[in-house]
């Protein structure tokens, strides 16, 4: 949010400025490159630190160890459903390619590069976009960046955290038949956490679409309200798809935090609506006072 208000003032500045559309394109360049740049940097430091990044944070959910598998069986003493307690994984991760360890380790880096790099790289290319706003939607969207990046963050790490650990579980743990053994090559793995990972993180975007949405009258709060239990039954099929366990308690814990953004989301449009309603009361007054005038 600090960032938006370090170069208000820079962009103000430029607000009266007409440009040509080469220029507009060479402005978006250069926005576009700062932003790769950015995740470039990113990436390298990465791969300096790539073996502590896979102990600690990559491989961590193959582990029966790791947090959410030790939450989980707090939850199954406490509901005294025990299937829902983690004590072990059933499969191996493998490298079989001569070159498939320096492969992998450029290609997570590259997706911590965008991960963390993210703030920054949205940052840019929103300075691209600020100015060509009207001065009240300037106002409408003062701290986009901090709030996307929250829900983004937020998304990532409950992907991380919920998501992509249930998902490990069921998989590992799906036998075709007893005599098979599961291993599962390292870019099937990285594959499914970075998937299921940036997706929410995606997916959390859903209250700043809604506002969107809701600005250029496409959205309404009456209308999200009237379909609640339509977004619910999606939902729950979403979660369903996200976790494919049959385990109800999963889909659940998936579930729940769906339908609080779901909410949130209704609320911003809600938020949406009362500021318009308050806008259209104001230009009213201000058409009666120039007519009696």
């Amino acid at each position: 949010m600090s960032l938006d208000q370090d170069f208000d003032n820079e962009e103000e500045e430029g607000e009266g400025k007409e440009m040509s559309f080469l220029s507009h394109l060479e402005e978006l360049r250069w926005h576009v490159i700062r932003a790769g740049a950015s995740i470039l940097v990113f990436a390298i430091i990465a791969f300096i630190y790539i073996q502590e990044i896979y102990h600690y944070v990559i491989v961590a959910p193959s582990r029966p160890e790791f947090w959410t598998y030790r939450m989980l069986c707090k939850l199954s003493e406490i509901t005294g459903y025990e299937d829902l307690c983690v004590k072990s994984l059933n499969f191996k991760l493998q490298l079989i390619g001569m070159g498939d360890a320096f492969t992998m380790s450029m290609t997570s880096s590259v997706i911590a590069g965008l991960v963390f790099a993210f703030p920054y790289a949205f940052w840019e290319i929103w300075r691209f976009i600020k100015p060509g706003l009207k001065p009240s939607e300037r106002k409408s969207a003062r701290g986009a960046v901090f709030y996307v990046t929250f829900l983004f963050f937020s998304g990532v790490l409950f992907g991380y955290y919920v998501v992509s650990p249930l998902a490990i579980n069921f998989l590992a743990n799906y036998t075709l038949d007893p005599s098979i053994i599961n291993e599962f090559s390292l870019a099937s793995y990285i594959s499914l956490v970075a998937t299921l990972t940036l997706a929410c993180g995606v997916a959390f975007q859903l209250p700043i679409v809604v506002y969107v949405l809701s600005k250029i009258g496409v959205l309404t709060p009456s209308f999200m309200r009237e379909y609640r239990k339509h977004s619910m039954i999606v939902i729950l099929i979403v979660a369903a798809i996200i976790t494919p366990s049959p385990d109800i308690y999963s889909q659940v814990l998936v579930a729940i935090p769906l339908f609080l953004l779901y909410e949130l989301s209704i609320m911003v449009s809600a938020k949406v609506e009362r500021e318009k309603l308050a806008e259209e009361k104001r230009l009213a007054k201000l058409g009666g006072t120039t007519t009696e005038d």
